[in-house]
């Protein structure tokens, strides 16, 4: 019998498994960071029940915990993790962990970085091991939340004898970011790896993320979910989705709505990429460059108009001339996200600087 036991802790050894018990932790009692109005409860990243007409898909995304993160500080040698989401979509431009699995960073010498995924089952309900083999000093982690399906549940689980508790939110300055499918995730690989959420880490802004996956069109709703909202800055990715008449029709009438709530708060508009999409297709192409003609006269109407406190960043979303920054010839693979960050990053700093928003 002693020597079964002896061989079966090794095996438990060798699967990385550990005979201590775990102990698990409703992460509402944790921190939950980048909600876009912290008066908001639960895993939805905004309060839709406050906006009645809001179309469906609308409310049902913002249901989603797109850009959530959990922060904590424990020290566990193992972070586990179980949840339960509403029926995952399908999408053939999102990987299983982006859209409803989880992403773990820690702090290591004042840098957040990656330590681990909650892999997500083929299934409503999910359990994984998201990091072992620690060291057992204390750690301070941000657990980025799934990007596209709805969460009913989440705990964390750790060491039966580990300390964990809430960690303070790390961030400063609010800088909420509405955009559309690019800001909302697609096609990032793990939850963290959106351009909202690398920013957030190299900046130490809060950056609550209200990215509408193709549904974002400058209407007047959006101009009042952003009017209620506080922030120091918001920043908008608005010009994807619209059409160039659309853009014509719309934007002094979004601004404006935005103006009358936040008369001095600093609005930064992305001009929109140019899609791969329309490299040989025609029609596609004379499309999106309309759009982005529209975006330019538009941004220039407002500041003709005597319009302050607003920035157009053009280009805003530059991508690779090679024309491999895309899964789909539009929406930027993690190597894409990361050519946008590096362009956003200083141009962000300096005009939020003015702002003393550090």
């Amino acid at each position: 019998m002693k020597r079964f036991l002896t061989f079966l802790s090794v095996i438990m050894l060798f699967l990385g498994l550990s005979a201590a018990d775990m102990r698990y932790v409703d992460a509402l009692g944790l921190t939950v960071v980048n909600r876009a109005q912290p008066q908001d409860t639960g895993f939805a990243r905004l309060g839709a029940d406050r906006y009645p007409e809001l179309p469906a898909q609308v409310a049902e995304y913002s249901g989603h915990p797109t850009g959530l993160a959990v922060a904590f500080r424990t020290d566990s040698r193992t972070v586990k993790a179980r949840w339960h989401t509403a029926t995952p979509p399908g999408g053939a431009n999102r990987t299983p962990i982006s859209y409803c699995g989880l992403d773990m960073y820690i702090m290591r010498d004042s840098t957040w970085v990656f330590a681990g995924v909650g892999q997500p089952a083929f299934s409503r309900s999910h359990e994984a091991t998201i990091v072992a083999g620690m060291d057992g000093s204390m750690h301070d982690c941000l657990l980025y939340l799934p990007l596209w399906v709805a969460l009913d549940s989440l705990s964390i689980g750790v060491d039966d004898n580990a300390v964990i508790e809430p960690l303070p939110d790390p961030f400063g300055h609010r800088v909420v970011v509405m955009g559309s499918s690019i800001t909302h995730g697609a096609s990032a690989s793990r939850p963290g790896l959106t351009y909202t959420a690398r920013l957030q880490r190299a900046t130490g802004w809060e950056m609550p993320n209200l990215g509408y996956s193709g549904l974002c069109k400058l209407e007047p709703f959006y101009a009042r979910i952003i009017a209620s909202t506080e922030a120091d800055a918001f920043v908008f990715d608005g010009f994807s989705n619209p059409s160039a008449e659309q853009i014509d029709s719309r934007l002094k009438e979004f601004v404006d709505i935005i103006r009358a709530a936040h008369p001095d708060t600093p609005l930064i508009f992305l001009q929109t990429e140019v899609r791969e999409s329309g490299n040989f297709d025609l029609k596609k192409r004379a499309f999106e460059q309309r759009k982005r003609e529209a975006a330019a006269r538009g941004m220039q109407s407002l500041f003709d108009a005597g319009y302050r406190d607003i920035y157009f960043i053009d280009p805003g979303m530059p991508l690779d001339p090679g024309h491999d920054d895309t899964v789909d010839g539009v929406h930027p693979t993690d190597a894409g996200f990361e050519k946008i960050v590096d362009h956003l990053l200083p141009r962000l700093r300096i005009i939020l600087g003015r702002y003393g928003i550090k």
